[in-house]
């Protein structure tokens, strides 16, 4: 066992090493935008994905929010079981994103795309969409990166092999408290 936590701890502080901080900085940039803008954001991921998207969502938004620091207008598209669930048993779980956007999605909306692989279909049919609209793609992607990494305008990407779900999500957890935590840091300046 300890042969095998040497060696998943050695390849998570060989990405945390290989971080590109312009990628994150953009990131931020982007997002602040949507305050200018009076625009919304807009989260979606499946699985693993998702809990980081509600994590997200939580983090910088209401997080953020009640200590007076910044104001994003944040959601996370999975988090009503009760809406996703319906698309998905009447039209199909490749709408359960999309549907929720269509109509309501703006030009000067940002839709965050959780995604490991970068592949799954209600999410490359969302990000299509926003692009269709207009709206900026934040893509958060691992393995190859997939269409997600094509299709996104700014892409925080996490390279490994195909199934390393672990390593990539946790690179993705710690991308948001890193967003998170420069906020808080930010404040006390």
């Amino acid at each position: 066992m300890k042969d095998f936590f040497e060696m998943y701890t050695k390849n998570l502080k060989d990405m945390l090493d290989n971080i590109n901080y312009d990628d994150i900085d953009k990131i931020i940039q982007r997002l602040e935008k949507t305050i200018v803008d009076n625009a919304k954001i807009y989260i979606v991921g499946n699985g693993g994905s998702s809990a980081t998207a509600s994590h997200m969502a939580n983090d910088l938004g209401v997080g953020l929010r009640r200590r007076g620091i910044i104001n994003f207008n944040i959601v996370s598209l999975g988090d009503n079981s009760a809406v996703t669930s319906a698309i998905a048993n009447d039209i199909g779980f490749e709408n359960i994103f999309y549907m929720q956007l269509e109509g309501i999605l703006k030009p000067e909306d940002v839709v965050i795309a959780i995604s490991c692989s970068g592949n799954s279909p209600n999410i490359t049919k969302t990000v299509n969409y926003a692009k269709n609209i207009g709206s900026t793609v934040i893509g958060i992607t691992g393995f190859s990166g997939g269409e997600l990494k094509k299709l996104s305008d700014i892409n925080f990407h996490v390279e490994t092999g195909a199934g390393n779900y672990g390593l990539v999500e946790d690179m993705h957890m710690i991308l948001d408290h890193m967003i998170y935590s420069y906020y808080i840091d930010k404040r006390q300046v």
